[in-house]
């Protein structure tokens, strides 16, 4: 039963997310004209590795890439201005980064 639940749970954060997603194509397709440059704003507890995979994930574009850590040095926020085709391609990356660097949170 406790199997069960678990998975139910994976699933209702699995729709919500993918509502969420799609809610942020539309408002990006309304307030925006395609390609335009998008802010992504990431928050992560201080790890050089997780913040070069991060930025990694934007080497191939003309990416401005700014680092900030917390005043305890606990947390790092990412802000990563760049140009992006599609707000697919905004929600795409986002996905990429979730998947592949654990412990980040999306701003």
């Amino acid at each position: 039963m406790y199997i069960c639940n678990i998975k139910l749970f994976k699933r209702m954060n699995e729709v919500k997310e993918d509502a969420f997603y799609k809610k942020l194509i539309v408002q990006l397709e309304e307030t925006s004209s395609w390609p335009s440059k998008y802010l992504y704003k990431f928050i992560i507890k201080t790890d050089k590795q997780k913040i070069k995979k991060i930025e990694t994930y934007f080497d191939l574009k003309d990416a401005v890439i700014d680092t900030n850590t917390s005043r305890n040095g606990k947390y790092t926020s990412v802000s990563i201005s760049v140009i992006m085709e599609t707000p697919e391609s905004v929600v795409k990356k986002y996905k990429q980064i979730a998947d592949n660097v654990k412990g980040v949170i999306s701003l």
